[in-house]
């Protein structure tokens, strides 16, 4: 009888055990919860203000021929990721900090503390050469770069008399590629149904009647 006793006293002494065991093990789980959430940043969004905005100067670009809705649609994707790839920036689709910045689209303050991520911008890892890390063929990487289109100096200079001439450029002839010059480019391509970029590529020499170097040639226009 006494050992009868005596087991349940233990039983019962154990039991409560685990169930204090359990509820001081509960706080600790809940925080370590916690933690892993603070961890995780803000998420980036743009507003629907912002999407409007991004809109109508993508359709100012030739990029985006919808309407300003404020949805971030995927036509209105589409139209980012062209613009994202002809400036530099990961072409993602989505309107990140860094585009809204390039875009000159004002930041909430909310947004404002929230930092460009690295992964917003274009990477030299591009997915030609993931493709070739994933053990398909290296045949595009052994192709010989070509090299980068960019116009003399004294294309610039012709470009801008030209400009003169046309109205589109008020400046002198000075054969750098500054803003003012810039924003006369894009006059004239959106006027001769060219890509708008802004910039002397080989597309708008050539509809200027601007003479190619031997070296421009065989360069690849990537603008």
């Amino acid at each position: 009888m006494k050992s009868l006793h005596y087991v349940l006293v233990v039983s019962l002494l154990s039991c409560a055990a685990m169930v204090t065991h359990g509820q001081s093990s509960a706080p600790g789980s809940a925080s370590a919860v916690a933690k892993s959430v603070s961890k995780r940043g803000p998420v980036f969004r743009a507003n629907k203000d912002q999407v409007t905005a991004a809109q109508t100067m993508l359709r100012t670009k030739g990029l985006y021929t919808g309407e300003a809705t404020g949805k971030l649609d995927p036509t209105t994707r589409g139209s980012i990721k062209s613009y994202q790839k002809d400036n530099g920036l990961r072409a993602s689709g989505t309107l990140n900090r860094a585009t809204l910045e390039k875009m000159g689209i004002v930041l909430t303050d909310k947004q404002k503390a929230i930092p460009v991520s690295a992964s917003s911008f274009a990477s030299a890892d591009s997915p030609k050469s993931r493709k070739s890390k994933s053990g398909a063929s290296r045949s595009d990487e052994d192709k010989p770069k070509r090299p980068v289109f960019r116009a003399t100096k004294e294309q610039i200079a012709e470009a801008q008399k030209l400009l003169k001439t046309g109205g589109m450029y008020a400046g002198d002839e000075t054969g750098k590629l500054d803003d003012p010059t810039r924003d006369g480019l894009k006059k004239y391509q959106e006027a001769k149904g060219l890509k708008v970029t802004g910039t002397l590529n080989q597309v708008t020499l050539d509809k200027m009647g601007i003479a190619l170097t031997d070296k421009q040639k065989g360069a690849e226009d990537t603008r």
